[in-house]
């Protein structure tokens, strides 16, 4: 069951990626206007590394870039970046931050993030799968298609890392395999219709 987030209705898109993501990042911000009225968050897999995101991003949208903190207040028309070794939830409008709950192997933040966007946001939900090494996210794509989100994986031959989404793709879960480039429009295209 859902709980209720403060009138917080408005879509998040969630970009999650690893290993070559940063090419698919940029390629996809650069080609978002900056009043769609939706929230970007990118959910970049890393471990131990620290993340420069938030330094590098702001060269490629005129959207505001935030490294997310403990009870951030959720906006549209915003780019949050996960930090390192965190899990990411949502909860009553703010992110939550917790400990990162599989510090070994390869992590799962992006799947862990999704489904606490199916449990906890009220708006439209639309999952982005690009580049990066294991399958991070695609076991929560069933559960943003039973809530009614779109989701979307990264055109296997635009991504330097192919596994992350093609194991989103092989899930069945995956509505659009589009280039970086054409994830924009069709991000735009929803929140059109929205």
């Amino acid at each position: 069951m859902k709980t209720k987030s403060n009138g917080k209705d408005f879509p998040i898109v969630c970009v999650g990626g690893s290993a070559g993501g940063l090419d698919a990042y940029i390629r996809l911000l650069r080609n978002l206007p900056g009043d769609m009225g939706v929230a970007i968050v990118i959910v970049n897999h890393l471990r131990t590394v620290a993340t420069m995101l938030h330094e590098i991003l702001p060269r490629y949208t005129v959207m505001p870039v935030e490294l997310i903190t403990e009870k951030l207040d959720i906006q549209p028309n915003h780019v949050f970046i996960i930090p390192e070794q965190r899990d990411l939830h949502v909860l009553d409008g703010e992110f939550r931050l917790k400990s990162i709950s599989k510090p070994k192997g390869w992590s799962d933040v992006i799947t862990v993030f999704l489904r606490s966007l199916t449990e906890n946001w009220d708006g439209k939900l639309i999952a982005v799968i690009v580049s990066g090494y294991d399958g991070d996210g695609a076991d929560a794509l069933c559960g943003i298609k039973e809530v009614g989100g779109i989701t979307i994986a990264q055109k296997l031959d635009t991504a330097a890392q192919p596994d992350m989404p093609g194991s989103a793709i092989a899930s069945g879960y995956i509505d659009f395999i589009l280039s970086p480039e054409n994830i924009a429009k069709e991000i735009i295209r929803i929140s059109e219709t929205i």
